[in-house]
């Protein structure tokens, strides 16, 4: 239906609900799916070839701090591209029982704090012609808001008697 006076196109609330309902789907079709297919991808290829267990030896000392195995840091790549890759990858540690539901809580925070921090540091920091000096820290930043929310988290979860 048209306004004229203002000559802006007014949508039912039902157009509204299915515009919304497309939208959604397109990017859980064009965003999330492909993120979750790569996330699966990474740990079957990382599990296949034995580099799950060769990362998860070596970065241990390091998840432990956070209270969590070695490989969740698969997770925490995954979310450095992609925030839905870092949650599907999680999800798949958990679903293989590599990382029980508290671990996953653990992860989640750090997923969506540092997710998809490639792409948006390209397309914002990069692109908007940033000191370059600053590139690091503003790097930086979110990896440490991660690390400070993983032991916030398992804190919590401490107090609650889950973890």
């Amino acid at each position: 239906m048209m306004d004229n006076t203002i000559g802006v196109v007014k949508r039912t609330m039902l157009e509204e609900f299915i515009f919304g309902a497309k939208n959604g789907f397109y990017l859980g079709v064009e965003r999330i799916l492909p993120a979750m297919i790569l996330a699966y991808v990474i740990i079957l290829f990382l599990k296949m070839t034995g580099l799950m267990a060769v990362i998860g030896q070596a970065i241990s000392p390091v998840m432990a701090l956070f209270g969590l195995p070695g490989e969740a840091v698969i997770a925490l790549v995954s979310a450095f591209f992609a925030k839905a890759a870092g949650a599907a990858t999680a999800a798949t540690l958990y679903a293989d029982g590599v990382i029980t539901a508290a671990q996953a809580t653990i992860l989640f925070p750090a997923t969506i704090t540092m997710g998809t921090l490639m792409g948006h540091f390209v397309r914002c920091v990069v692109t908007a012609g940033t000191n370059a000096r600053h590139h690091a820290l503003m790097i930086a930043i979110p990896v440490i808001d991660a690390m400070i929310s993983m032991l916030l988290m398992r804190f919590l979860l401490s107090v609650m008697g889950i973890a």
